[in-house]
C-alpha cells in the first residue's frame, strides 16, 4: 500500500512533465522560410564516387529548436569493379555450358538515384552569424539502372526500384543576412546500399512579409 501511494503521488508530476514536452511541439510555425541549393561529393558502398546536387526547403520550426526540411536531390554513378564482377559471376551461374569456355562482360553499369527526403534538424546557434545543426530523417529513393549490355534484361529490372532510407546530417550555416553559406555531411542507409556525402551550398531566407502572407492565407483557408 505504501508503494502504491508513492507511485500514485508521483504520477501527476510525471504527466505534467510529459505535457510540458509535448507543448514544445506545434504546427503554428510551419511555413516556407528558406530555400537551399547544394552540391557535393558522394561516396557509396556499391558505387564509385559521384557528384550530387539538391534543393532543400526549410519549412519552419516544429519546436523552438527543431526545424523541418523537405529535400530533393539527384546523383548518377557507375558500379564499382567489385560489384560488376559479382554481377558477372551471378550470370555465369545461370548459364549451362558443359565446355565452360564462355565469357561474360556486362560492361559499364550506371545507377541513377532521385531522392525525396524529410529531415528534422536540431538547431544550435553558435552566435549571431554561425549555426550548427544535427538532423535525422527519412527518404524515398527512385533508382534506375542502365548500361549497354543490360538494357531490357532482368538485370536492369532488378536495379530499377523504389527504396526507403534513413538519413543523418551534421552541418553548419554561416551568415546573418538573407544569404548564408552551408556545409553539410549527410549519411543515408538503405536495405542494400549506403551513401555518405559532403556538400556545400547557399541558403536564401525569405522576407518576413512573405512568411506572414503565407501564414495569413493558411489561417483564412482553415475551416472553423
Amino acid at each position: 500500500m505504501g508503494l502504491a501511494t508513492v507511485l500514485l503521488s508521483a504520477y501527476p508530476p510525471i504527466r505534467l512533465s510529459a505535457q510540458a514536452v509535448t507543448r514544445e511541439f506545434s504546427y503554428d510555425e510551419l511555413r516556407p522560410t528558406a530555400l537551399q541549393f547544394d552540391l557535393g561529393l558522394l561516396g557509396a558502398t556499391r558505387l564509385r564516387g559521384a557528384v550530387t546536387g539538391g534543393i532543400r526547403l526549410d519549412y519552419g520550426r516544429i519546436a523552438p529548436r527543431v526545424r523541418m526540411l523537405l529535400g530533393l536531390s539527384y546523383y548518377r554513378s557507375q558500379f564499382s569493379g567489385r560489384e560488376i564482377a559479382e554481377f558477372e559471376e551471378r550470370i555465369r551461374g545461370l548459364v549451362d555450358d558443359p565446355d565452360g569456355n564462355f565469357t561474360v562482360d556486362v560492361g559499364t553499369i550506371h545507377w541513377a538515384d532521385i531522392t525525396g527526403d524529410l529531415d528534422l534538424q536540431y538547431v544550435l546557434p553558435q552566435g549571431r552569424a554561425v549555426t550548427t545543426y544535427l538532423g535525422l530523417g527519412v527518404s524515398v529513393h527512385l533508382r534506375n539502372g542502365s548500361g549497354a549490355a543490360i538494357d531490357g534484361t532482368f538485370l536492369e529490372d532488378a536495379l530499377d526500384d523504389v527504396a526507403a532510407g534513413l538519413n543523418g546530417t551534421l552541418g553548419v550555416e554561416v551568415g546573418a543576412g538573407r544569404w548564408s553559406l552551408t556545409i553539410e555531411g549527410r549519411g543515408v542507409v538503405l536495405s542494400n546500399h549506403g551513401t555518405a556525402s559532403l556538400r556545400t551550398g547557399v541558403m536564401y531566407r525569405f522576407r518576413p512579409a512573405f512568411a506572414a502572407r503565407r501564414s495569413s492565407r493558411a489561417g483564412r483557408a482553415a475551416p472553423l
